[in-house]
């Protein structure tokens, strides 16, 4: 009789685990809605970034993803964490900068100076809009 090797096993679940993490959108809350969405941005890919947004922020969503098309961008020291409530959407504020490089010029966007509203949608966190 064959046995299947623990180490084999213990691979499988892991791999598992790591698949069913990659199912959702918008992480387990706000700040990684928010985060999600940054990082979606940032690397001008607007399926993903539309799946961390609010479906009355979609449009704005895409806006903000070709906004960055002609540049190279990252996100710098990025960290974020929930700063209250307004009505039913969290607030979300965050600390970084994103950098942007266009002809070899750098272009800072400071993020300290805005706060992300957060609301949840069909089960999901989703980024929508600003206060």
């Amino acid at each position: 009789m064959h046995y299947f090797p623990r180490r084999f096993a213990v691979m499988i679940l892991v791999m598992f685990i790591i698949g069913l993490t990659g199912c959702t959108t918008s992480g387990s809350g706000p700040v990684q809605a928010v985060q999600g969405y940054l990082h979606a941005v940032v690397a001008k890919d607007s399926a993903k970034a539309s799946s961390f947004a609010c479906a009355a922020w979609e449009n704005s969503a895409q806006l903000e993803v070709d906004s960055f098309a002609a540049v190279t961008a990252k996100l710098d020291s990025l960290s974020c964490k929930e700063t209250g409530k307004s009505g039913n959407d969290t607030l979300v504020s965050c600390e970084g900068k994103i950098v942007s490089t266009y002809n070899n010029e750098n272009q800072e966007i400071n993020l300290a100076g805005r706060v992300y509203k957060v609301v949840q949608e069909n089960g999901d966190w989703r980024m929508c809009g600003y206060q």
